[in-house]
């Protein structure tokens, strides 16, 4: 009996799945499911998501596609083995890169500068970073040099010049690029020194930087490549004739030895600006005694985040109280627009001491300041807005 009844089931369930086999769906025909393109349009990246790359601007591996073509450059020097103090500056191209994430190309004008760098007409895009050695200083020397070369030597991307006097700066009359590069220890400058070197000659250094950079060895130096560390590249720079005796420290407030110290720092071609003139100066002045200082002279700018107060800038090997404001240095950056910039860079950044990304925020905010810097005639004027508060900018 019970036989029976299993197998008038198995039937029932067979007749079932026959029935449904040929059921016919409610409609006419099958809709087609629409697709992302038709319904949402062009996959974009969020600030949050994406391939990482400064502002979410087009990435290259410029240093082997020899086709990709720009007016500026932005290339990490993942670089950190020239430390004296904390290392880690070698993830600093990354976490720049990260702190960008909020900026876009799209959405880059900027109340203070007037201007969207991404739409003066120049070709701006990401080189990716030097795959540095991290085992071999004398080699990473090398490998960022000829990096630095490589890109400035390439033909520009415009069919007309991009910047003024770029042509007539150069040893051979020929524009060239400019590259904005992302450190990396500010040993980094000593080889992009020497690439610049072979274009431009002796150059005059904005440097903006809590510590001197000048000093002509540590103790314990034995051998001549023990002499190249982010403290004393400007040393060595002197001494091979990549720096004019027209440059300057901004926001300096480091320990010295003694004033032994600051007599050799003019020996090496500079003057300096401490944190507290900002106090008893104010921000005119800077800025008039940096322009006047380098003049019409090719000028390189480079930038230690430990310019910055630690307390809004912690992420950095060789923190030193006291320090300036982001908002400070900024408005000082604005202020030297129409020199001679022939590049530019950040470096020290070492993400492992950040908090909430505030440092690599910081920096690449600051970034994009020197891409509206590259792009400006003079330094902006105020702008007369709907509900805004007239002011003398500068």
């Amino acid at each position: 009996m019970a036989f029976k009844k299993l197998f008038q089931f198995a039937i029932s369930a067979v007749s079932i799945k026959a029935v449904f086999a040929h059921q016919i769906p409610l409609g006419d025909t099958i809709e087609q499911p629409e697709t992302w393109l038709s319904k949402y349009g062009p996959q974009i990246d969020q600030p949050f998501s994406g391939p990482l790359s400064f502002s979410h601007m087009t990435y290259s591996r410029c240093l082997e596609d020899e086709s990709a073509q720009f007016d500026i450059a932005v290339l990490g020097m993942p670089f950190d083995t020239g430390t004296s103090y904390r290392p880690g500056a070698r993830f600093g191209p990354y976490a720049i890169r990260s702190g960008s994430r909020r900026q876009r190309e799209a959405r880059g004008y900027s109340l203070a500068w007037g201007n969207n760098p991404y739409e003066q007409g120049s070709k701006i895009i990401d080189c990716g970073d030097v795959p540095i050695i991290p085992f071999d200083n004398v080699l990473a020397m090398d490998q960022m040099e000829v990096a630095y070369s490589t890109l400035l030597n390439r033909p520009i991307a415009s069919s007309q010049s991009v910047w003024a006097n770029g042509a007539q700066l150069a040893k051979d009359g020929r524009e060239r690029p400019r590259i904005v590069s992302l450190g990396g220890d500010h040993t980094i400058v000593l080889p992009i020194l020497r690439a610049l070197n072979k274009v431009y000659g002796p150059v005059s250094v904005i440097h903006f930087d809590a510590h001197l950079d000048t000093w002509n060895g540590y103790p314990g130096t034995v051998t001549e490549q023990s002499r190249v560390t982010h403290g004393t590249f400007f040393y060595v720079a002197n001494e091979e004739g990549l720096v004019s005796n027209s440059s300057i420290h901004a926001g300096i407030r480091c320990k010295l030895v003694g004033l032994g110290d600051i007599e050799n720092d003019e020996s090496v071609g500079f003057h300096f600006i401490t944190s507290d003139d900002i106090d008893d100066h104010g921000v005119p002045a800077i800025i008039k005694r940096i322009r006047e200082r380098v003049g019409d002279t090719p000028v390189y700018l480079s930038l230690d985040i430990d310019v910055i107060d630690p307390g809004l800038a912690p992420a950095t090997g060789t923190p030193e109280a006291g320090g300036w404001t982001s908002r400070e240095v900024k408005r000082i950056i604005r202020g030297l627009a129409g020199l001679n910039f022939v590049g530019a860079d950040i470096v020290e950044v070492a993400p492992v001491y950040d908090n909430a990304e505030i440092t690599g925020t910081a920096a690449a905010d600051l970034v994009h300041d020197f891409l509206s810097m590259f792009m400006s005639q003079s330094p902006p004027t105020p702008h007369a807005l709907p509900g805004s508060w007239l002011r003398d900018e500068l």
